[in-house]
C-alpha cells in the first residue's frame, strides 16, 4: 500500500496554468459584438469580482504594468423558450416560463512580457436556464437579475478552466 502512494499520481487537471511570475492580472473590458446593451460590462464586472474573491492576484483593468492581460469577446447571446406552462397550453400555444440563456464568447489570457498564451478558448460557449413569471408586468424584472446570475455563473466557471488547467 505504501507504494501507492509515492508513485507520483496526481489528479489531472489540477497544474496551476499561471506562472508563479504573475502577481498582476489586467481584465480588460470585455468587447461586445452582439446587439444585448452592456452584456460585456456584466461578464467582466463578474470575472474580476471572481478573480479578487478567489485568488491572490491583483486584478487592475489597464494592462499597461500587468504581468497578464485578460481579454474576452462576447460574440453572440441567443434565447430560446425551454419549458412552458401547462396550463396555457402546449409548446409554440403555451407562455413560457423557463428560458435558456446562451453565451457565446472569445477568452484569452496572455503573459504580457513573452507573450505567450497562458489560456485560450476561441469557443466558450456559456447556457444558463433562467425561470419567468407567467405574470408579463413582472418578465422584464426579471431579465436583469437572471444576467447578473449568468454573469456570475459564468465568470466561476471561467476562472476555474484558468484556475485548473482544463
Amino acid at each position: 500500500m505504501a507504494l501507492l502512494f509515492g508513485c507520483g499520481y496526481r489528479v489531472a487537471g489540477r497544474s496551476p496554468r499561471i506562472p508563479a511570475n504573475i502577481k498582476t492580472i489586467a481584465v480588460v473590458a470585455f468587447e461586445n459584438q452582439t446587439t444585448r446593451y452592456r452584456i460585456e460590462q456584466r461578464l467582466t464586472q463578474a470575472v474580476v469580482r471572481e478573480f479578487l474573491a478567489r485568488t491572490g492576484y491583483r486584478i487592475v483593468s489597464d494592462p499597461t504594468g500587468a504581468d497578464a492581460v485578460l481579454r474576452g469577446q462576447v460574440t453572440g447571446i441567443e434565447t430560446a423558450a425551454v419549458l412552458f406552462d401547462p396550463a396555457t397550453g402546449q409548446a409554440g400555444a403555451g407562455r413560457a416560463t423557463t428560458m435558456l440563456v446562451t453565451v457565446h464568447l472569445k477568452v484569452s489570457l496572455v503573459d504580457a512580457a513573452d507573450k505567450t498564451t497562458l489560456y485560450r478558448n476561441e469557443n466558450f460557449l456559456f447556457r444558463q436556464p433562467y425561470e419567468i413569471s407567467t405574470d408579463v408586468s413582472s418578465f422584464f424584472e426579471e431579465q436583469d437579475p437572471a444576467l447578473g446570475r449568468l454573469a456570475r455563473d459564468f465568470a466561476a466557471t471561467l476562472v476555474s478552466a484558468i484556475l485548473e488547467n482544463f
